[in-house]
């Protein structure tokens, strides 16, 4: 692990600031009541955490450069934290904490996924839902392996995966992983023990060979002109469905696949992508079933970011993960 440790940034207290509280009603906002993981990566164990929500970036966008996409995604985590501390915080008897990023040092992602598994399953061992924030989708690999890893080893227990996507991220590792590989990855190592369903496939942004992989792997998806607020329960009954035999859930939200008049500032933007109203209406039905132990938010780019609404957006997600999620 010591030669990890590069990979590994402790959380930043300046990224969790705001306006203060009346004294009279201390502890307001979500910069006010975050807590802060110091004690450094060698002591990272399950054992000596204490929270119900850890929250994990991935800074890194190399993922998204080896898929030719926009670079920028490496400053999303900070982005996220920016706006997220400047909520109101409402979950008084719950606990989150900040667990810092972890680093693609020289822009090895391998490695940096590798160090990204060890902390999310001490995270979920301790009782945790994680929450990984980026960065490239190729975080996607490390959250699940971490994921797998944490979960107790038994024949039947399958895991659901719920993936808010435009695309299907089944790309085969022909040469290096990268932004576009993660679930190709994730189905090719434990296929036989998860459920994978994308929602918002666009077909434009699909080719026909990454349908066939689908196929091939046993993968649904409800494509983007089926995510309505009018198809709302057909979207519902299909999840339910489908996940039906899963007994923990992992959701991953790509912001590229919400509409690009929502999400400007994501690492491959999409006019025709799923409304935010639509997603929260399938978001916190999926937080109401108990079995969601892990939810992450990728692709957002400050760079080409508009009035930070997409880096609001994402920071809004995680407080609905907060204060929906049932135990």
């Amino acid at each position: 692990m010591n030669n990890l440790i590069k990979y590994y940034r402790s959380p930043d207290p300046a990224l969790w600031n705001g306006r203060l509280s009346d004294p009279s009603s201390l502890n307001q906002y979500w910069h006010e009541v975050i807590k802060l993981y110091h004690d450094g990566l060698e002591h990272l164990k399950s054992e000596r955490l204490n929270s119900d929500f850890g929250i994990l970036g991935y800074a890194c966008d190399e993922g998204v450069k080896r898929n030719n996409g926009r670079q920028g995604a490496v400053n999303g985590p900070k982005a996220i934290r920016e706006q997220l501390s400047k909520l109101s915080a409402h979950f008084s008897e719950k606990t989150v904490t900040d667990y810092g990023d972890i680093v693609a040092h020289e822009n090895n992602i391998e490695l940096a996924q590798k160090l990204f598994s060890y902390v999310i399953q001490e995270i979920i061992k301790s009782g945790q839902l994680s929450i990984g924030i980026g960065g490239s989708h190729d975080l996607a690999y490390g959250h699940f392996c971490g994921i797998q890893k944490a979960l107790p080893k038994v024949k039947s227990t399958k895991i659901g995966i719920l993936n808010f996507d435009a695309h299907f991220d089944l790309r085969p590792t022909i040469n290096r992983s990268n932004s576009g590989t993660p679930f190709y990855q994730i189905m090719k190592e434990f296929g036989t023990n998860v459920e994978y369903l994308a929602l918002g496939i666009q077909k434009n942004s699909n080719s026909n060979s990454l349908y066939k992989i689908a196929s091939e792997f046993g993968v649904n998806h409800i494509p983007a002109e089926d995510c309505t607020l009018v198809n709302l329960n057909n979207v519902i009954n299909i999840i339910d469905n489908n996940f039906k035999e899963c007994n923990y859930l992992y959701v991953s939200i790509d912001l590229d696949g919400f509409t690009s008049a929502h999400t400007p500032g994501v690492s491959a933007p999409s006019p025709f992508g799923f409304s935010v109203n639509f997603f929260r209406s399938v978001f916190e039905h999926v937080l109401k079933t108990k079995n969601v132990v892990a939810i992450d938010i990728v692709e957002l780019n400050p760079v080409y970011d508009i009035d930070s609404i997409t880096s609001k957006l994402a920071a809004q997600i995680i407080d609905i993960t907060i204060n929906k999620k049932l135990k």
